[in-house]
């Protein structure tokens, strides 16, 4: 669907309409070439979900919010578990 422009006082947002689409058991919501090059993401782009139960907020993530942290768990995660990762991995 087309995406609408919509100028709100000092700012403009972005508004459409979408559908989710079947992905495997779950559900996926595709964001349009051009929403992504607004928010200047890639496909690889860590980006946050969030809700307060009747709307859902995407945004990109700073990648110096999750810094050591993330980098500490996937270190972690890799040590206990990265024989079995590699086996499913196949």
């Amino acid at each position: 669907m087309p995406s609408r422009r919509i100028p709100i006082p000092g700012i403009w947002r972005t508004m459409m309409i979408k559908k989710l689409t079947k992905h495997g058991n779950s559900m996926a919501l595709i964001i349009d070439r051009s929403v992504m090059s607004l928010l200047n993401i890639e496909e690889d782009t860590l980006l946050e979900v969030t809700t307060d139960g009747k709307k859902l907020s995407v945004s990109p993530v700073a990648k110096d919010e999750f810094g050591d942290k993330f980098s500490d768990a996937l270190e972690k995660i890799n040590i206990r578990h990265g024989k079995a990762l590699k086996n499913l991995a196949g």
